[in-house]
Parts: structure tokens; C-alpha cells; sequence
């Protein structure tokens, strides 16, 4: 599971909003790129195909979920950028990671034992 960038962006406003509909997902991201509503929705597909989302029906109107919970995606990434490609070995220390307006305490506490449990990359 790694997420490219445009993937991260929805993924926060999936982790933020719980299940959106292809036009709700493509309102909030606003500004952040100049896609049109057919591409929100190509886009959402592929995640899915990707195992990133799921889908759903409600009242008629498909909406989509992220399939898995912020601390295992963003763990999985920081993992693989500091073990994998910067090859970094031992513990990284959790005020690596303060100051995120994204991850509560408990949740950093999460993604640093997620990162330092094992040097073997995944």
C-alpha cells in the first residue's frame, strides 16, 4: 500500500469526512488541482482498484470510504521512505513527526512503533 501524492490528499479528506461521494470528494478538494468531475471519479476507481477505498451505496448514490485507517497508511509510508529508500537504521525518535496538525498524540505514538518495530523494510 503506497499511496502517490494525489492519492495522500484524498485519502486525508476521506480520513477527515468518513465516506464522500465522488461530488463531494471533488467540492472539498477544491483548488488543490484543476481535474473535472469525470477524473474525481476515474481517480477514485483506480484507489479502489488499488485497494485504497471502498465502495458503497447509499439512497442511490455510490460514496467511498478509505479502506484503511491513517496511522497504517502514513506508517507504511514514512516506513518505506526511511528504511527503504533513505535506508535509515534505528530508532527514529517521535518529535520527528510533532507539530503534525493531522496525527493526534496517540496516534504518533502508533506510527513510531509502526516504524521502529523491525529494521527490515516493508
Amino acid at each position: 500500500m503506497q499511496p502517490n501524492a494525489n492519492e495522500l490528499e484524498i485519502l486525508k479528506l476521506f480520513w477527515e469526512h468518513d465516506r464522500l461521494s465522488a461530488r463531494e470528494l471533488h467540492d472539498r478538494l477544491g483548488g488543490l488541482n484543476d481535474w473535472s468531475i469525470s477524473t474525481t471519479r476515474t481517480m477514485l476507481e483506480r484507489m479502489r482498484g488499488k485497494d485504497l477505498l471502498t465502495r458503497d451505496t447509499v439512497h442511490g448514490v455510490a460514496v467511498y470510504a478509505a479502506t484503511h485507517g491513517k496511522v497504517q497508511v502514513l506508517g507504511s509510508v514514512i516506513r518505506r521512505l526511511t528504511r527503504g529508500v533513505l535506508e535509515v537504521r534505528g530508532d527514529l525518535p517521535v518529535n520527528a513527526f510533532a507539530g503534525s496538525s493531522l496525527l493526534s498524540e496517540a496516534e504518533l505514538a502508533e506510527i513510531v512503533d509502526l516504524i521502529n518495530r523491525s529494521d527490515d523494510p516493508q
